[in-house]
């Protein structure tokens, strides 16, 4: 039976894993799903839709987290089962694997979290796939030991996820070298974050900023050096989101976005 990631990347097209940042509630999470499936099918792309159904890591004490774990993950669950999609969500500590594992069908190592052994193998151990992404403070050749703590796991459903490397204190820069080095040394699917590669953490306020205007740059930038998928979060209105709008594409943007890199993906693979 083919993997999860497999699956995804089986088809010839760069595949997608998009939606919101965090699940704020039913409404907005069947409606994003909706829109992306739609775009998605007509132009054959392959899609899981992503969710957080927490926010551990905010900068502030005051910034939203969720709207409580299990109604959030039954929510993703609703998606991924009327839309016929897997479904993505975040998992922060080694207990949260088996009760994520319950609703979704790939689960994702935060980047500050990539070393974490035990949280690794938890989620290996789920026999769900696995999505880890790369660390801000590290080279993309040191990935494959995430990658190989969770085939210890006897779990091979494993993707690495490029999110952009800290650049001083309040920056993030992609270095493109990274898709072709970890394809090759970690010998799994490479994705691309289109949206939180373009954070500007750490500001003065507490509150993440972001460059949405580079988000078809660096997605651009993906599909030519190779990447067998691409992570893009996005909402109906950014400027109302309750985590990282700033860095969000707009939902009604996603299908000319979308159109024109299978554009591009068609002309390289003509060649």
């Amino acid at each position: 039976m083919a993997s999860t990631f497999n699956k995804l990347a089986g088809t010839g097209n760069f595949f997608l894993l998009a939606g919101p940042c965090v699940i704020e509630g039913e409404e907005m999470a069947f409606e994003i799903g909706r829109h992306i499936k739609q775009v998605c099918s007509a132009l054959e792309i392959p899609f899981a839709f992503k969710g957080s159904y927490r926010k551990a890591n905010r900068s502030r004490l005051d910034s939203f987290t969720g709207i409580g774990d299990i109604e959030a993950l039954k929510i993703l669950n609703g998606v991924g089962r009327e839309l016929g999609v897997p479904v993505v969500t975040d998992i922060h500590t080694a207990e949260e694997a088996a009760m994520a594992a319950d609703f979704v069908d790939i689960l994702q190592i935060p980047a500050f979290l990539c070393r974490q052994t035990d949280l690794l193998i938890a989620a290996a151990r789920t026999g769900k796939a696995v999505n880890i992404k790369k660390g801000q403070f590290l080279a993309p050749e040191s990935m494959r030991f995430a990658v190989e703590k969770v085939r210890a796991g006897a779990n091979n459903d494993v993707a690495v996820t490029e999110r952009g490397t800290t650049f001083g204190y309040g920056d993030l820069i992609v270095d493109f070298r990274g898709v072709p080095v970890m394809k090759q040394s970690c010998n799994c699917p490479v994705i691309v974050d289109c949206t939180h590669s373009l954070q500007q953490p750490n500001t003065a306020g507490g509150v993440t900023g972001g460059r949405p205007e580079l988000i078809e740059t660096i997605a651009r930038a993906a599909v030519v050096t190779g990447a067998d998928g691409l992570f893009m979060e996005t909402h109906p209105h950014p400027e109302l989101a309750k985590s990282d709008g700033a860095n969000m594409l707009r939902l009604d943007l996603l299908e000319g976005l979308l159109t024109r890199l299978v554009a591009i993906r068609r002309t390289i693979d003509s060649f």
